[in-house]
């Protein structure tokens, strides 16, 4: 296949739910989409990973291809309780009203490979073309478009590429755009566990600051189609292995559930927090825009990872829809730097969230510390302090209007 050149208007590089949502909105404007894809097609994906789609994700979804934003709420769980406590004590609960069938509801969870799957349907109703088992070596931009090479010698030329694949994105490499933020020392451990349908656990996200069993450590559980994500904060001194590795897990998960569920474990991962945004999310000619973890490295309390992947994406394609639009090429140029701006401002909030996010929940400042017990002793007499304890693991929800919902 070396030395063949192919022509494509747009090629979208990754296929993850963020790329595979670019495709679908290049579709929606009739543009032809091509995704270009490093594994094969039947790879497998481990763990439940992103699980957490915000309403504004599934009304992007609904938007590029009608029906869809609603069977992810199908399919998806929306927990009709949240409840935090401070150790072992509660300190705040909400209620939320039966959703409406006929609205999409404020969130659903269920699992990454699920959301995949239809979005992929999808894309393949939607007749975007898919190159599978073909990684990118090399992406190069100029004046008049980018040029592609895969690991195999095949050249694709295109004259707009959206770079979504992933954290390592050869597509942002290649085009020397770095990486700009801090990564923590905090480490957590993520574990999937299978629901037991013969006697159920409620269905509540729950969050523990301080939890009695586990030595003070937080702990938060929250519920998706099918099972749990359960996430345990380590502190600084603790042995990785001995907390995250599968082993470990089925020492200290009956501390905190049922005996049982330690026989349930499907996925046991180990992460850190990352606060990192792209130092632009194009290159110099404005050909190239990066979306999702190829731009941007959150942390996974509040969500925003995935869900700023999508806004990302839709913002990418509807950019590039109007530079087509546009015979001037410096119009069109500035159509795609405004929008790639824009994305990056919405991340660079995003980052700064996660960052209040982090001070929150890590227990290090003796400031915060004292606001956080400050505000458990008195969260019975005033309830906005059980709400500010509720909210503060995942970071502030406003922001300036165009990125307040959107993410």
């Amino acid at each position: 296949m070396k030395g063949k050149t192919n022509q494509r208007p747009v090629l979208v590089i990754g296929a993850g739910p963020i790329g595979l949502t670019a495709a679908l909105a290049l579709r929606r404007f009739e543009i032809p989409a091509t995704i270009i894809e490093a594994e094969p097609k039947e790879r497998i994906r481990p763990g439940s990973r992103a699980i957490y789609f915000h309403k504004a994700t599934l009304e992007h979804w609904e938007d590029i291809y009608p029906g869809l934003g609603f069977t992810f709420a199908k399919h998806g769980v929306v927990w009709p309780v949240k409840r935090t406590l401070f150790g072992g004590k509660e300190v705040y609960i909400k209620r939320y009203p039966a959703p409406n069938r006929n609205e999409l509801p404020p969130f659903t969870s269920l699992p990454q490979v699920e959301a995949e799957k239809f979005l992929y349907e999808a894309c393949v109703a939607a007749g975007v073309e898919f190159i599978w088992n073909s990684p990118v070596r090399q992406v190069e931009t100029n004046e008049n478009g980018v040029i592609v090479t895969t690991e195999s010698g095949e050249v694709w030329q295109a004259d707009y590429v959206i770079g979504a694949d992933g954290a390592r994105s050869v597509v942002r490499q290649s085009l020397g755009i770095e990486l700009e933020g801090p990564r923590s020392r905090d480490r957590f451990v993520v574990v999937d566990i299978e629901e037991d349908p013969s006697a159920p656990l409620p269905l509540e996200r729950v969050f523990h600051y301080q939890h009695p069993a586990m030595g003070g450590r937080n702990v938060l559980f929250v519920p998706f189609a099918g099972g749990w994500r359960v996430d345990l904060q380590l502190f600084a001194e603790d042995d990785a292995q001995q907390y995250g590795n599968i082993e470990g897990v089925r020492q200290w998960i009956p501390k905190v559930m049922d005996k049982k569920y330690a026989d349930r474990i499907t996925w046991v991962s180990m992460y850190q927090f990352h606060q990192a945004v792209a130092r632009s999310f194009t290159d110099e000619h404005c050909r190239v825009v990066l979306a999702g973890e190829a731009a941007h490295l959150f942390a996974p309390f509040g969500a925003r990872g995935m869900n700023s992947g999508v806004a990302d994406a839709v913002a990418a394609v509807k950019a590039i829809h109007a530079a087509f639009q546009e015979g001037e090429r410096s119009k069109a140029k500035q159509i795609i730097a405004e929008a790639a701006q824009e994305r990056k401002t919405a991340a660079q909030y995003n980052r700064d969230c996660a960052g209040l996010a982090l001070e929150h929940i890590q227990g290090r400042s003796p400031v915060m510390n004292m606001k956080r017990e400050l505000a458990a002793s008195l969260s019975s007499i005033i309830p906005s302090l059980g709400k500010w304890l509720d909210e503060g693991p995942y970071g502030p929800k406003s922001g300036p209007p165009q990125l307040a919902t959107k993410y």
